[in-house]
């Protein structure tokens, strides 16, 4: 059995590819940029396969999916990054939407040519809802699209075009919008490893006690990336095609909460919070919290690992970079 991941070197499809080779006959496969870093997948490298390849090249899209014919296509792969989005918002809309439809399309005319047709996970995005009122809370999947970032609005798309070729053409696309997740190896720009890192370097005696922050106040629902694989891994083997599915942790807080368990399990008693400006978004999501019995109830999942844990190993994550970077 083969699995196809889409942005394999990033934090989520690393670990997906992790949890993959964990089980029995899975063959995995990654598409890949030659510039790509690999870091993330450095402990696996030879028991994967590797396709070069991009989202923006049609061309290269159908013919290694035409070679690979995986059973399983997990597309992760995005520009993903919120604030980013503002400043390139074209290059945001062309990666996450005309990317995802270079993929859909590929695999439509291999559908038509040879019947081909796997089940393929859309990872969509909370973001989608944007900015919710109480009365949203928790939040559903039939709460309306509000999109508040150029990202968001990317994902919409990405969304609806995963519904569009399973409605029009019956390819067997399944979306998900995930919550707020987190876990070693995640990109120093998402708000717990950003704190963690800070933490890490002041640990190391590299920056001054001063963690820098933005908007403190928003509520979050979070997860750990490792129980999130594990629901990607029961979304494509237990739900139907069409369906979409909010997923989700189980502890809710404010960044200011999460950031105070962060400092209580530093080294350091001297640690200083300090808003900088330029984290501030021009506009934010400030109350994301799922309702994911949708998903529950069709695969029997629930989130494992305790958020204290997931703080401290993305913050031991962080001290052995820097431990090895100094």
């Amino acid at each position: 059995m083969k699995a196809f991941i889409t942005g394999i070197t990033g934090f989520v499809g690393s670990h997906l590819a992790d949890y993959l080779l964990e089980l029995e006959g899975i063959e995995v496969h990654g598409l890949t940029r030659w510039r790509s870093p690999k870091e993330n997948i450095i402990n696996i490298v030879d028991d994967i396969n590797l396709h070069h390849g991009d989202l923006e090249d049609f061309s290269s899209l159908f013919k290694i999916l035409d070679k690979v014919r995986p059973d399983f296509i997990f597309h992760l792969a995005a520009q993903s990054y919120v604030p980013y989005s503002f400043d390139v918002p074209a290059s945001t809309l062309s990666v996450n939407v005309i990317g995802t439809c270079n993929l859909l399309e590929s695999i439509k005319l291999l559908k038509d040519r040879d019947g081909y047709n796997p089940i393929i996970h859309i990872c969509s995005s909370s973001e989608v809802y944007g900015q919710v009122g109480e009365e949203d809370i928790p939040i559903r999947e039939n709460c309306p699209f509000k999109p508040a970032s150029p990202y968001a609005v990317s994902k919409t798309g990405e969304d609806m075009l995963g519904w569009q070729y399973f409605t029009s053409f019956g390819l067997k696309t399944i979306r998900t919008r995930m919550f707020t997740h987190t876990g070693p190896k995640r990109g120093d720009v998402f708000v717990v490893s950003a704190f963690a890192k800070q933490i890490a370097k002041i640990e190391a005696g590299l920056q001054e006690p001063v963690i820098k922050v933005g908007n403190l106040d928003s509520v979050r629902t979070f997860a750990d990336v490792r129980d999130t694989v594990k629901a990607y891994w029961l979304l494509v083997n237990k739900c139907p095609a069409g369906e979409v599915y909010n997923i989700g942790g189980n502890i809710t807080m404010t960044i200011k909460e999460m950031l105070d368990k962060l400092i209580s399990i530093s080294t350091r008693d001297d640690l200083i919070v300090e808003v900088d400006k330029s984290l501030l978004r021009p506009s934010d999501v400030t109350l994301q919290i799922p309702c994911v019995d949708k998903f529950k109830e069709a695969t029997g999942w629930e989130p494992t690992i305790d958020f204290d844990i997931t703080l401290l190993d993305t913050l031991n994550f962080w001290r052995d970079w820097w431990n090895k970077n100094k």
